[in-house]
This record gives structure tokens, sequence and C-alpha cells, in this order.
């Protein structure tokens, strides 16, 4: 029981030392701050959160030392949650020092923006001419690499269409090639057809002329040569 009250204890002095130095941190920041008040607030809100939770682990630290078994240990941690309390107090202090700085400066910054108001509104004009300026240029500029990308598409597509009908012509030609080997190969096995007919017609020649001539002998001899 008293191992886990002394790590409870011991958690308790870290967290605080923790948001006493957030605490710090954030005093710092509001003195730092030179306004808009929307930024002073959002600093105080969280200023008012750490001392929350600081004040939290306090108590805790105070109920953890009211737990104590031995009084010497109890009166040690009554001491150090009365130094806590007080510096406690201090941070309080100086965040209502550092809030009174801060809106002072804000004050006078707005102040001189007053006077300078006149200053800040030709300044703001020709800030808002330069731009005006510089957007026109860069609508200038754009409109013109939109005119070079139309003009970069438009010869693309014809580059493309020329393609095309490039292609075209050349299936056109294909195809009127197929037909011309069609009709070679045709023609080619009409000759071979006709060569082989003609060959057979010179035999059929051949063999009727030497039946003619074995006939014209055959009667010459039986005219002339009866007794044969």
């Amino acid at each position: 029981m008293a191992a886990a009250q002394d790590v409870h204890v011991r958690i308790c002095n870290q967290e605080i030392v923790k948001f006493d130095l957030e605490v710090k941190a954030l005093i710092q920041d509001i003195r730092d701050c030179s306004g808009p008040l929307s930024a002073l607030t959002e600093l105080n809100a969280k200023v008012k959160e750490k001392f929350q939770q600081l004040r939290h682990r306090i108590q805790e630290l105070e109920q953890s030392a009211k737990e104590q078994d031995r009084e010497s240990d109890k009166q040690a941690l009554l001491q150090e949650v009365e130094n806590h309390k007080k510096q406690m107090l201090s941070n309080q202090t100086s965040w209502r020092k550092a809030n009174l700085t801060c809106k002072i400066a804000i004050d006078n910054l707005e102040k001189a923006e007053l006077l300078q108001g006149g200053d800040l509104l030709r300044q703001r004009k020709t800030a808002k001419e330069n731009l005006a300026q510089t957007s026109s240029t860069i609508t200038e500029n754009l409109m013109g690499i939109s005119r070079v990308m139309s003009q970069q598409v438009q010869q693309s597509e014809e580059a493309m269409q020329t393609l095309v009908t490039s292609s075209r012509t050349i299936l056109d030609a294909n195809e009127e090639f197929k037909s011309m080997s069609g009709t070679i190969q045709l023609g080619r096995k009409l000759i071979t057809k006709y060569n082989r007919r003609e060959l057979t017609d010179k035999l059929l020649i051949f063999l009727a002329l030497a039946l003619f001539l074995a006939t014209v002998l055959y009667i010459v001899k039986k005219r002339l040569f009866p007794f044969l």
C-alpha cells in the first residue's frame, strides 16, 4: 500500500511540475502577444485549462499527504502542497499582469493604426492594384498557354487524321493487291491448264496423223500389191 502511495505521489509531483511549466510558457506567450483580441482570448482559455489541471493535481497531492501513515511524511508532503499553492498564486498574479500588458499593447497598436489609417488605405489600394495587375498578367499568360495548347491539340488532330487517311489508303492498296494476286493466281492456273490441254491436243493430232498414214499405207499396199 505504501509503495502504491509513493508512486501516486511521484506522479502527482511530476504532473504539477509539468503543468506549472506549461502555465509559465503560456503566460510568456501572452506577454509577447500583439493581437488581435481573439488570439489573446484563445491563450487565456488555454491558461485556464492548465490552471484547472494544476489545481486538481495539487488537491490530489494534498489528499495523499493526509493519508500518510507517518507524521513526518505527512508534514513534508503538506509543505510541498503549500509551496505548490504559493507558486500557483504567483503564476496567477503574473497572468493578470501579462494580460494587462498585452491589452495595453493591443490598444496602442490600434491607435497607431487609426493614425496611419490614410497611409494604410493607400497601401491597401496600391496593393490591390498591384494584385489586380498581377492577376491580369497571369490571366493573359494562362490564356496564351491555353491558345498554344489548343493549337497543339489541333495539330495533333490533323496529324491523327492524316494517319487515319494514310492507313485507309494502305488498307485499300492492300485489298487491291490481294485482288490482283487472286487474278494472277487464276491466270496462272488457266495458263497451266491451257498448256496441259495443248499437249494433249498435240498428242491426239499425232496419233490421228499416224492412224491416217497407216490407213493410207494399207490402202496403197492393197492396190499396188494385191497378192501380198
